[in-house]
């Protein structure tokens, strides 16, 4: 007879979780780092008591939001290369609910997040209960049924005895890395505190095996034989390079070969911007280089990526009849665009290719363009980078705008900071090695075209989900990641304002962030989109209500550099370059977290480098500008790939 031990459900998983473990090429990693709660009624005195009883090696972690801590800790995977986790628990209703956007952002992102949402009882006895959401179609229906849309897996523990299956099913999804992004477990609040003989057996450690299946060599020599055909390939680098470290192999294979790689939001800095063959960025938000490259590409090599709207152009970014292969572990990607795919670990594939391609002596047709667009660009970069306002007659970039925006916001602030003159800034003010993170808004889109690295893995930026209010909390992850290097959070304002909270978690930790917060006064970004679409600024700048009860009176000045004094972070209020510069160097020398508070003139992003995204603007309209932006979306559709 198998000998068991005694423990209750919540017991029971925390003993479970301590013994879990990841191998990668030989090295193994304890793979649960602790736990991150907001304990409220329905997680306190279940998990709550196993966590105050025996917590074992787990480090228990005090969210201040829901959605805060468990974008902390798909940063902390993410940085990780998935293969460390923080699982996240709430309590029933509200709690649990918060937890679901960032759910959908760890699955969009095939990131591993863990997530234990107290439930109602099982017993139905005490209904309906605190928090509890009733459906009277069916009264197995809870909030925790929200979270099956955006999770890999999901489950719900009914009896203790269900936990064990459940776990190791959960294991199965998070440590494959095709499958991997966000599991829920939910536990009904009375299920938690009952008891159950476990096997022991159940709590022996286990080493999960993330291994390098390469792609099958027919599928080797399909894509292998696309290229031998291909005069003028681009590679497109995505995140899987990152998770694969697959980014000096990718290096290695553009200069063998002459082929120029550019990088998605993801994929940026799983290899080094100073390669001769690195064009940057790709798409909606790509460099000039990149993108006119694209256009004359005959093969697009696609690694690693979702092949997102953005990364091609929503498919009209490369040319009519270029071939796509891609190389992804994940079939799903891999069968995107009708691609000739070789299913498997990018670095593994990628070696078996570069076998058949020195074998049969490849080399692409390209002669000095790759050099010569680089150039081109490294002068654009000059040209971003001095830019300032310099009053009345001053251009910015984004032409469409409220011609009463950059005047009053002069006089209101005192700044003459443009945005692409701040990235140049703190480029060259911050240390080669330190991390910067990044979410929605404008400032990815700059970052991706902008930034130069050559630190893998020290640009991390959430995209897929283009998540406003992960910076924050992400800066977090990624520091608690790697403690030893400094993380800057560029955010906007407002991101700022949907979630900052973590900041409070960051402090106690003691775990020093920098948050660069740029602040325009409103969500520049979709101001751009409504504007440049032939539309007026409806509800993006951050402005009163005016005497028509319109959202158009002066706009509202915040001093975010209060804010961040108030949770005891040193701060910093710049409207200047200079005054950029001095505070990116006195904040290098504080040992607690800082906010640099940038007062950014409007509409001095970046604007499109031949590129075109689509959007659903109105097909009939009054405003004779939207019919005529109307006109270019259809133009568009005309010349882009159907599917």
């Amino acid at each position: 007879m198998d000998k068991t031990i005694k423990l209750t459900t919540a017991q029971a998983l925390v003993k479970f979780l301590d013994q879990q473990y990841v191998s990668f090429d030989g090295k193994e990693t304890k793979f649960v780092e602790g736990i991150f709660t907001i304990f409220g009624h329905g997680i306190a005195v279940g998990l709550g008591e196993a966590l105050d009883q025996n917590p074992g090696k787990l480090k228990v972690f005090q969210g201040r939001n829901e959605q805060g801590m468990c974008h902390t800790a798909c940063a902390f995977a993410k940085q990780n290369n998935r293969r460390k986790i923080i699982a996240c628990s709430s309590s029933v209703g509200p709690g649990a609910a918060n937890m679901v956007t960032a759910c959908a952002d760890a699955t969009v992102n095939h990131i591993p997040l863990l997530v234990f949402p107290a439930d109602t009882f099982a017993s139905r006895q005490p209904d309906p209960v605190l928090q509890q959401l009733e459906v009277d179609s069916s009264l197995a229906v809870t909030t925790n049924d929200a979270f099956k849309s955006v999770c890999k897996y999901w489950d719900r523990i009914n009896r203790p005895e269900q936990l064990m299956t459940a776990m190791i099913s959960a294991m199965r999804v998070l440590t494959d890395p095709a499958q991997t992004g966000a599991v829920c477990i939910s536990l009904p609040q009375d299920i938690e505190g009952e008891a159950y003989e476990y096997p022991e057996y159940f709590f022996k450690k286990r080493v999960h095996r993330i291994v390098r299946q390469a792609a099958a060599l027919e599928e080797v020599k399909d894509v292998a034989d696309k290229i031998m055909k291909s005069k003028k390939p681009l590679i497109v680098v995505g995140g899987g390079a990152k998770y694969s470290e697959a980014g000096e192999i990718i290096e290695k294979f553009c200069n063998t070969f002459n082929i120029p790689f550019a990088e998605t939001q993801s994929g940026k800095s799983a290899c080094r911007s100073s390669d001769p063959m690195c064009l940057g960025g790709i798409g909606v938000t790509g460099t000039l280089a990149a993108n006119q490259i694209a256009k004359k590409a005959d093969l697009i090599i696609a690694l690693g990526t979702r092949l997102s709207d953005f990364t091609t152009g929503s498919k009209r970014q490369f040319k009519s009849g270029a071939e796509v292969v891609t190389v992804n572990v994940n079939r799903f990607d891999a069968y995107k665009m009708d691609a000739t795919k070789a299913v498997g670990d990018l670095k593994e594939t990628l070696l078996l290719i570069t076998r058949e391609l020195v074998e049969k002596k490849y080399k692409s047709a390209y002669k000095d363009e790759i050099a010569t667009l680089k150039a081109k660009w490294d002068k654009e970069m000059e040209r971003l980078s001095g830019i300032v306002y310099t009053g009345d007659k001053f251009k910015p970039m984004i032409e469409a705008r409220d011609p009463r925006t950059l005047p009053e916001f002069h006089q209101l602030t005192g700044a003459t900071l443009t945005q692409t003159a701040a990235i140049a800034a703190v480029r060259r003010c911050i240390d080669e090695n330190a991390n910067i993170v990044t979410a929605g808004g404008s400032l990815p889109s700059d970052l991706q075209r902008m930034w130069t690295t050559d630190e893998r893995c020290g640009y991390h930026a959430e995209y897929g989900y283009s998540c406003m209010g992960y910076e924050v909390a992400g800066a977090l992850g990624v520091k608690l990641a790697e403690p030893k290097k400094e993380v800057y959070s560029f955010l906007g304002d407002g991101s700022f304002l949907m979630l900052h909270s973590e900041i409070a978690t960051a402090m106690q930790e003691k775990a020093k962030i920098n948050l660069l917060l740029f602040d325009n006064c409103g969500f520049g970004c979709i101001n751009n989109l409504e504007m440049t679409h032939g539309m007026g600024s409806i509800a993006t700048e951050f402005r009163y209500r005016d005497k028509n009860g319109k959202l158009s009176g002066d706009l509202i000045p915040i001093d975010y550099a209060m804010i961040g004094k108030g949770y005891g972070m040193k701060t910093y209020t710049v409207r200047t370059v200079e005054e950029l510069e001095e505070a990116l160097a006195d904040s290098k020398k504080q040992k607690v977290s800082t906010l640099i508070d940038l007062k950014v003139m409007p509409k001095t992003m970046t604007d499109g480098y031949d590129s075109w995204w689509d959007v659903g603007l109105a097909a009939v309209s009054e405003s004779k500008s939207v019919r005529s932006s109307r006109k270019e979306v259809e133009e568009g559709r005309k010349e882009a790939r159907k599917y």
